[in-house]
């Protein structure tokens, strides 16, 4: 993303000469002035003059006759006030010609002597805004930054100035990874624009302002791990450069891929799509067909149709996102398409091709280089697809060989490969092996906060993988961990979320805990019918554990209940689903045996009350194959919520 400091600078710097807001104090006095502490429209825009925040005033000059050298031999004596007028004046002039930091902060450190703190403001403002872009000292820019909110913020009257400001603290903040304290900044900042639009000051003079703190806002979530949150702020920078700028722009091609690849971190594959053919209609219109810019379109529409398990389509965007890439010479970017277009051959089955595109790819890395090491793991899928597992296991080996040495270097990276690796082992039954890599896995990832998400995934796989070895009781605390972490990245409502309370309930059904079983798979079931729909395959399998755990209790009327909800959602499927609604008429009847058995005492009809939850009833209606392992009375997806490993490896660019 942008760095919203970029934005912001340039709206203080391209202004035109007649006006600008001056750096001194005059600006900011409490003496009645129409708006003194607003920015002007014409300052919020892009002007011809690079920079000036200073007016130039007459007024310190003497009568136009004694200016006339024509009619004055000698320099007038200037009295002390003027001479200090003149002075700050050149001071500011130097300032406002400043082009570099070193310029910037040595006009400063000038005007330091000749202004009180309350003149520096603006001043202060604009060398924080600098600094901020550069990125190189946020220390810095946060002291500037503190010094122009204690010059502008004085009155409690909300200002474009202290919002910008408040911004730059966001910004310099988060750079410093003090997330909490840049969120309180910029959601200041944002109350004080919605105060301003609410008095009417004009959109135009709005909005740049709140684009940066809305992109800020979706950066400082996203490192906190709260990515349903960033979507909604991402979103709103679409709208505002949809109000802004131009049908076509460059400009709106990248923003709207970039709400695509925030819909695919969410593994919303369905609604990534319309976000990404937007851009790649206004990148093939504005660019060519043969741009750069395209073909990481192309890229990223391989991935979602990976994701919704459109392969052959996938293949097809990928082989022309290669040609692109090739004409330009990134060759980096070429391998990792051409690893990506393996994935898709494996998935397509198409296993010896896949093998022999790999062979093309591996001659070409240097041997110690992490795409080396993806080309492996890549292979090792292949193999494993076609039950060579000694092949398959020499293979992780290299990679592993290769990534252990980049731990400390490339920990996200790494931490997507070993999860990767880990899935291999899982297929080969090899479960020691994967569990001790997630855990290596976990503990990178503990040490980023914005990769809470995946760490939150792996919490999940591990907890999964305990319960189907039969560590029933270390399993637990993953689970209830992981269903924490990503209820705040993904939203309570994300089926990833559901089939971890789904995992839940099967764990308390081993260790005979029917009612908290019950309680986990209400849960589960309420968030799958929203989020995958209630005649989804897991949806159903959902009320079918339900039904169990009722049965379990010895809840026969409403296990019964659960139980009919399943054979009408299975007969919704039709012939399709015949095997799947010949077993649920089965347990039908044999519920309805046990409950004519019953005694009258047993046939319990209260529901258990449901954990408290916070959810929404927002969906995210996302496209997952519903691929299941069996695991005693529960179905359990392999992985299902942990698909997002390894996106930001085939995003990059």
């Amino acid at each position: 993303m942008r760095k919203a400091s970029i934005t912001l600078f340039s709206h203080l710097s391209r202004c035109r000469s007649n006006s600008c807001v001056p750096i001194v104090s005059r600006c900011y006095s409490s003496e009645p002035s129409p708006s003194p502490l607003l920015v002007s429209p014409a300052h919020l825009k892009r002007c011809g003059k690079t920079h000036g925040l200073l007016i130039r005033s007459n007024k310190f000059q003497t009568t136009p006759s004694r200016n006339m050298d024509t009619l004055v031999e000698e320099p007038l004596q200037m009295s002390s006030r003027q001479r200090k007028l003149k002075e700050k004046s050149e001071l500011e002039e130097a300032f406002e010609s400043a082009t570099t930091t070193e310029e910037m902060l040595k006009a400063f450190k000038d005007m330091e002597s000749a202004f009180d703190e309350r003149d520096l403001g603006l001043a202060s403002l604009k060398v924080g805004l600098k600094l901020d872009q550069e990125g190189e000292d946020p220390e810095k820019a946060l002291s500037f930054a503190d010094r122009a909110l204690k010059a502008l913020d004085k009155d409690d009257k909300p200002s474009i100035l202290v919002a910008m400001t408040l911004q730059l603290m966001g910004s310099a903040n988060y750079n410093l990874k003090r997330f909490s304290d840049s969120l309180g900044y910029l959601n200041r900042s944002n109350r004080i624009l919605g105060r301003l639009e609410g008095e009417g000051l004009s959109a135009d003079d709005i909005r740049p302002v709140l684009h940066a703190v809305q992109l800020e806002l979706a950066n400082v979530k996203t490192a906190m791990g709260r990515r349903e949150e960033a979507l909604g702020n991402l979103r709103k920078c679409l709208e505002i450069k949809e109000m802004t700028l131009e049908e076509d722009s460059r400009e709106l091609g990248k923003a709207n891929r970039d709400m695509a690849e925030a819909y695919v971190a969410l593994l919303n594959f369905k609604e990534a799509l319309p976000y990404c053919m937007k851009a790649l209609e206004i990148h093939k219109k504005q660019l060519g067909q043969n741009s750069v810019e395209v073909a990481h379109d192309r890229r990223l529409l391989g991935v979602i149709y990976s994701g919704l398990e459109k392969h052959e389509k996938a293949l097809e965007q990928n082989i022309l996102s290669q040609k692109v890439l090739k004409t330009w010479g990134l060759n980096s970017d070429l391998l990792r398409a051409e690893i990506d277009a393996a994935n898709m051959q494996i998935a397509l089955g198409k296993y010896d091709e896949a093998i022999d595109s790999l062979k093309g790819v591996v001659q070409q890395t240097d041997k110690d280089s992490d795409t080396r090491a993806l080309v492996f793991i890549s292979m090792s899928k292949a193999l494993c697809h076609q039950e060579k597992f000694a092949d398959t296991k020499r293979c992780l080996e290299i990679a592993c060989g290769i990534l252990d040495k980049k731990e400390t270097i490339s920990p996200v990276e790494v931490a997507e490969a070993y999860s990767e690796i880990s899935m291999q082992y899982e297929t080969m039954n090899d479960f020691e092996t994967a569990i001790s890599l997630l855990k290596r896995t976990l503990a990178l990832l503990e040490k980023l906060p914005q990769e809470q998400h995946s760490e939150g995934s792996v919490s999940a796989r591990i907890g999964w993988l305990l319960l189907l070895t039969g560590k029933v009781t270390q399993a637990i605390p993953y689970l209830e961990r992981a269903a924490e972490m990503l209820k705040d990245s993904f939203g309570p409502k994300h089926f990833g979320v559901g089939y971890i309370y789904n995992n839940l309930g099967a764990a308390y059904l081993e260790l005979d805990r029917p009612q908290s079983a019950a309680q986990m798979f209400a849960v589960a079931k309420d968030i799958m019918d929203v989020s995958l729909g209630p005649h989804h395959a897991d949806s159903i399998e959902a009320c079918q554990n339900l039904s169990k755990a009722y049965g379990a209790m010895g809840s026969y009327t409403l296990a019964i209940e659960f139980q009919q909800r399943v054979v009408d959602a299975w007969e919704s499927h039709g012939s399709a689903a015949a095997n799947e609604l010949r077993e649920a008429h089965r347990l039908l009847e044999q519920l309805k045996q046990k409950a004519r058995g019953a005694s009258a005492s047993e046939l319990a009809t209260k529901a258990l009350p449901l954990p408290h939850t916070n959810v929404d009833t927002r969906s995210s209606q996302p496209n997952i194959s519903g691929k299941q392992f069996r695991h005693g009375l529960v179905d359990v997806p392999l992985s299902t919520c942990c698909q997002t490993m390894g996106l930001s490896q085939v995003m990059s660019t």
